[in-house]
This record gives structure tokens, C-alpha cells and sequence, in this order.
């Protein structure tokens, strides 16, 4: 066991002292933040997820483009959509999910934001970013191959 460091108490929880010594700099932020990356089934639903959640941002996004309106108003639009490409594709999710959450709810309080003028289109896009962001990309996303957990095969090297 590790004693805890001055002017910490130890915490009763086994799982969260491992965890609190198993935190590495050197590895990836994304894999910090997912023990696993979801394959089978799971992995399907989180990139049928990603995929739905991506599409919509991406649609309201370049709907504001076709409209006559000032830049206040469609840069949150824009800026969500640059968020759902990054979600489409599974790079930087946890950052992307989050973003378009933010610049989501940001447009449901401010009304004269949304173009579709129904405040719950935005909230609901805000919810599933913020799932996303939490739950992570999945097995078939970018942010799985390059920060996933990489299996060495020693008759490999």
C-alpha cells in the first residue's frame, strides 16, 4: 500500500487508490478518460450514436448557411456542426461532445439563436453531446485507434 501524501487522508475505496496510481501523463487524454473502448454491440449503438448526433449538428449547422441571418446568430450554429463533424468520425469526442453541448444549450436559452425557433431540437442535441462526451466514441471511432488500448504480440517483435 502507498501512504497517502501530506495533507491527504486515505480514501476507503480500493478501486480509487488504484485508480490514483495508476495515473500516467504519458498516456493519451482519451484513454485516461475511457477504461475501454465498446466493441460488439455496444460499440454499434455508440457509433449509431455518434452518427445520428453528427448528422443532426451537421444539418443545423449548414442550414444557417442557406439562411439571410447575421453572424452572431449562426456562428454557435456553425461552431456546433464544426462539432459534429468531430463527432461523426470519433476524433476528440470527449472535447467535441462537450462543445456541442455547451454551444446547444447556449443556443436553446438564447431564442433568438435558433433558427427552427423550438428551443427542445437544441436541448435535445445538447443531451446527446453531453452523452457522448461521457460515455465515449466506441470501438469504431478514430480516437480508438489512436488512443486505444494497443495489444503487443511479443512473437511480433
Amino acid at each position: 500500500m502507498i501512504p497517502p501524501k501530506r495533507g491527504m487522508r486515505r480514501s476507503r475505496f480500493p478501486a480509487f487508490r488504484y485508480s490514483c496510481r495508476s495515473f500516467n501523463l504519458n498516456k493519451g487524454i482519451v484513454q485516461r478518460l475511457f477504461s475501454t473502448f465498446a466493441n460488439g454491440w455496444p460499440g454499434k449503438g455508440l457509433l449509431l450514436l455518434r452518427v445520428i448526433t453528427g448528422a443532426t449538428l451537421i444539418h443545423f449547422g449548414i442550414a444557417n448557411l442557406h439562411e439571410d441571418i447575421s453572424l452572431q446568430i449562426a456562428a454557435p450554429q456553425l461552431i456546433a456542426g464544426s462539432a459534429g463533424v468531430f463527432l461523426l468520425v470519433g476524433l476528440w469526442t470527449p472535447v467535441a461532445g462537450t462543445l456541442a453541448a455547451v454551444v446547444k444549450l447556449w443556443i436553446a436559452f438564447t431564442r433568438f439563436s435558433s433558427h427552427s425557433g423550438d428551443p427542445w431540437i437544441a436541448v435535445l442535441q445538447a443531451a446527446l453531446g453531453a452523452a457522448l462526451a461521457m460515455i465515449g466514441p466506441g470501438a469504431w471511432s478514430i480516437d480508438a485507434r489512436l488512443f486505444g488500448r494497443k495489444h503487443i504480440d511479443l512473437r511480433d517483435l
